[in-house]
Order: structure tokens, then sequence, then C-alpha cells
């Protein structure tokens, strides 16, 4: 593995640390953490670049220049990052840079609808993430995720796609002749037609302590923060396939891992299970629940877990923990917008709006197609469905079928 080209200079306790090391996992953008607590050169170094001054996070880059807590915004722009679009109108916006939505903006350039791709994060969602994606028809020996997730990038952009990323979509609306997407920066894109597929993120377990060592202790990610851990022990939280695959995953990097199953069995696969029961390195609590996070020095180090079927307590020691409890959609930013969401704020879509009560038709008085919204011209694919398989597979079926659909739609426009 070759050395990263960015360090990251700060400490456990920084809010601002966490910050931008959250903001380069996302991006899938590799770098070394040096905490200046435990390294007095490192601190040294710090003080240098910055005149005397204890300033963290600093980041250096390969080039010899240097970033001392920078914004968001900042490190997007170091970074080349494109978060600006190049005009304000386009035929199709996609918001979400995930399968669905990279395999959907394929298929529309193909066709010669001028697509624009806005993205938050890494080009590739969650499965960007993902170590090893080994049931993608036409990879035998399986993908690497950050690999696929670069590929259907280097596709889109093949065709045109315009690509739009660290930009996060604020709200959306319907104007008089077109729809309208708001970013955060308060910038103002229409298109003649949208499709959502900005998928979900992982759930938290909302106890005492988690926020707190967020990035200092407690993850969700296993590609990203799994090499910190480095003959380490560690704790996963879940009993379904991402926890147990995660697991495994951590077992290159952790020297032990206890995984923390809240049921009395795993709800992953058969195979995948197996793999973890036969694994050395791994132990499995079952009927347990973390109670709160315990650390030391703004640094994780011990986890209170419960016994749910005797009511005991008792803390466990650990390096570092995993949490994979299942998804959440990000959907909080169609709120006001006119597209329905089932209870559980997933996209309800085509017939689905049939089933909800009052809901029987969208706004043009007429059935929406298969995966429309409620709000005519916007479409979603992908996780962020409410009847989605949150599989990498379908999610990319999904983008071109909605894709085919925009087509149709477009024409009557």
């Amino acid at each position: 593995m070759t050395e990263p080209d960015i360090t990251v200079y700060g400490a456990h306790w920084c809010p601002d640390c966490r910050r931008s090391k959250q903001f380069l996992g996302e991006h899938q953008i590799s770098y070394k953490w040096v905490d200046i607590e435990e390294d007095a050169a490192a601190e040294k170094f710090v003080m240098d670049k910055n005149d005397g001054r204890r300033i963290i996070p600093t980041i250096l880059f390969s080039d010899g220049s240097f970033l001392a807590e920078p914004s968001n915004a900042e490190l997007a722009r170091k970074l080349q990052l494109k978060t600006k679009a190049s005009r304000s109108h386009y035929d199709l916006i996609v918001i979400g840079g995930g399968p669905a939505g990279l395999t959907a903006a394929v298929y529309t350039a193909r066709e010669a609808i001028d697509t624009l791709v806005i993205e938050r994060a890494a080009f590739g969602g969650q499965a960007a993430g993902t170590e090893k994606l080994d049931n993608m028809p036409g990879f035998p020996q399986g993908v690497a995720g950050l690999e696929f997730s670069q590929r259907l990038r280097q596709q889109a952009e093949r065709f045109g796609v315009e690509l739009l990323q660290a930009q996060e979509v604020a709200g959306i609306h319907r104007g008089e002749n077109y729809l309208v997407a708001t970013t955060a920066d308060q910038s103002r894109y229409s298109a003649c037609a949208m499709l959502i597929t900005t998928g979900s993120r992982y759930k938290r377990l909302n106890v005492p302590g988690e926020s707190e060592y967020l990035g200092a202790g407690v993850h969700f990610c296993a590609t990203c923060d799994g090499p910190f851990y480095k003959g380490k022990r560690v704790v996963v939280v879940g009993g379904g396939n991402s926890a147990a695959e995660e697991s495994l995953l951590l077992t290159k990097f952790a020297d032990h891992v206890t995984i923390l199953v809240r049921s009395s069995a795993f709800k992953a696969s058969q195979i995948i299970e197996q793999k973890v029961l036969e694994h050395p390195r791994i132990d499995v609590r079952w009927q347990t629940e973390v109670r709160e996070f315990i650390g030391e020095k703004s640094k994780l180090n011990r986890i209170r877990a419960r016994n749910n079927r005797t009511g005991s307590e008792e803390d466990l020691v650990t390096d570092g923990a995993f949490i994979f409890i299942g998804l959440t959609p990000n959907s909080k930013f169609l709120e006001g917008s006119g597209v329905v969401l089932d209870r559980w704020g997933f996209i309800v879509t085509g017939h689905g709006l049939r089933h909800l009560e009052g809901r029987i038709e969208n706004s043009a008085g007429r059935e929406p197609m298969l995966l429309e919204t409620s709000l005519p011209g916007v479409f979603a694919a992908g996780d962020i469905r409410d009847t989605s398989t949150k599989q990498v597979v379908s999610a990319a079926g999904e983008g071109s079928a909605a894709a085919l659909m925009i087509r149709e739609y477009l024409k009557t426009v």
C-alpha cells in the first residue's frame, strides 16, 4: 500500500479534526492521521507551520502546502472538487451519484439528454466504501467497491455527463415551467426532469457517548477507518449482512473483533455467518446491546454492554467500535417538496402511491409512471425508494429503468 499524499495533524478531542476526517473519508480520499498529543515532533511541526500557534487540524499536502483549520469548502477547492455547475439549466438533474444515479446518467447521456449529477460526497455512494462486491454480474472474481465506483464515474464522464461533487441539495420545488434544485450554497439549478438517487446512510444507536466519540473511536465504515486499528481490539454492533461482512474485513487490521448481536441469531446469509463463526479472531456475544460509549481524553476506550436476557451489564475494553444496524433514507431535503414519503422516510413511487389514502394520482392528474414520484417529472431509484432491495446490482438496474422512463417523460414536456 502506498503512503497517503495527505497528512492530517490533530487531536482526538478536536471536533474540526473529526469534521475534516469525515469529509476526506466521504470522498474516498486517503490520508495519514497524526495525533499531536501523542507525538511531540508533530506538535512542533504544527506550531512551526502556524507561526507558533497550535492550530488543528493542520492538513499537509504532497506539494508541501498546508491548510490550517480549513472549512469543507476550502478543502474541496484545494482538492479540486467541482462544486459549481457550468450553467443553470439542464434536461435532467440527478441528485445522488451512487450506482443508481451514475447508471441512469450513462443511459440518459447516451440518449443526448443533457444531464447534471449532484453528489454531496464520493461518487459511488456506499458501494465505494465496500471492500469487495462479490455478486456483481460480469466480475467472476469480484470487484473492489472503490474500483467499481471509479469505473462508473469514468463511464459517465465518457458520455459527457456533468458531475458536481461536494455539494449538497438543500431542497427541490416545481417552478412555473421547470423543476428547481437549490444547493447548500444557495445555487439554483433547473431541469425538465429530476431523478432522486440519494440512497441511505447508516443508522445510529442514539446512546450516550455515541456523538461525543464519533470519529474518535466510533465509526460506520470499516473500509475507511479499519486501517487505524492495526493490532488493536474492536467491537462491531449489529447482526445483519453488513455487520458480518465488515467484521471479516476488520480482521485484516485488528487483532480481535467482538460482535454484539441484539438477538439470539444472525440475520446474515448462511455463507457469511459460517465464515464469521469459524473465524479464530472473532467472538460473538448474543442478546447484547450497547448502553453507553465511554472514554478518556476524548477517545473511546470501553463500551458498556447489557445482556437483554439477564439484565446484567459489563464494560468491554476496546479501541474502537463500528456500528452496522441498518439504514436511514437521505430524504430530509424533500420536506415540503410534494414528494410523498412512507413512514420511514423512503420515497413512494408508481403504483405504490395508490395504496396511500388520498394519494391515488400525482398532481398532474394522471397515474404516475413506475418509478415516478407524486411530483410529476421527479423520479426515484435505488436505496431511497420504499420497495427497493438495497442491493448494488438492483440499484443500477433501477437507474437504467428510470432513465428510459425519463426519456419518455421528456417527450411530453
